[in-house]
């Protein structure tokens, strides 16, 4: 009998450890090729980016083969986008603008089977050969809700009251965006509100993430993050300007 592959980032963030995912990350080689950098999680951008239905499988095959878990940022809270996401192999669900209490609940719904939850029965990929998966899905699936709204942020108290969430991630380019400072996440009114929403989600007892790079991610770990995104794409471009200063220096 197959035994259903633990979720390793639930499994650390339940105690209480630090959390890697890392985004830009698009076909299955490239999965594989950074599953030897130790990530614990990719995280599969079907919201922005290129990635459909069809592809979920082999990306998440190739995240299998090196422990790290499959991560698929959707599109909204829609109930069949979510359950049919998790069928075809992802182990964790994002959604975007999370705005209210009732958006966090309709996550839920979709994320987990019942009694939690109303998610679609079916035999997932993750769930070939493991003849007990239905007693251990709901313990193993996901949810990273996106608090990326400044509505999310006068909602939060409400939203925060929502169980099964495993995530409560801050986003500041959106934020930003509705809090009037597009392109400019740095702005200290910006700023004043992530610190504000970190350390509300981790009085709560919940468990806080944001986006980060080399140049803030010790801060945010200092202030109790652990859930923490960042791209492939920001380590291209500093790889980049790194060699091309060492060609022209």
């Amino acid at each position: 009998m197959a035994e259903l592959r633990p979720n390793r980032t639930k499994e650390k963030l339940a105690a209480g450890e630090i959390v890697t995912c890392l985004a830009g990350v698009d076909t299955p080689y490239l999965v594989d090729f950074v599953g030897q950098i130790g990530v614990d999680a990719v995280w599969l951008e079907a919201e922005h980016g290129p990635i459909s239905f069809e592809d979920v499988g082999n990306l998440s095959r190739a995240a299998d083969l090196w422990g790290m878990t499959p991560i698929v940022r959707v599109g909204s809270t829609d109930y069949s986008t979510i359950y049919r996401t998790l069928d075809m192999g992802a182990m964790g669900i994002v959604v975007p603008h999370v705005d209210t209490v009732e958006d966090a609940r309709a996550v839920v719904e979709a994320t987990k089977h019942a009694p939690i939850g109303r998610r679609g029965m079916f035999q997932p990929r993750q769930s070939f050969g493991v003849v007990d998966y239905l007693a251990k899905a709901n313990d193993q699936s996901m949810s990273i809700v996106l608090i990326e709204d400044i509505q999310a942020v006068n909602n939060l108290d409400q939203i925060l009251t929502v169980d099964h969430i495993d995530v409560y991630h801050v986003a500041p380019s959106d934020l930003a965006q509705s809090m009037g400072h597009i392109g400019d996440e740095e702005h200290s009114d910006v700023q004043k509100v992530i610190d504000e929403s970190i350390s509300k989600i981790i009085a709560a007892g919940r468990t806080a993430g944001t986006t980060v790079s080399a140049e803030n991610v010790g801060k945010f770990r200092d202030r109790g993050v652990k859930f923490f995104y960042t791209s492939l794409n920001g380590w291209i471009m500093s790889g980049g300007k790194e060699f091309f200063s060492a060609l022209h220096g």
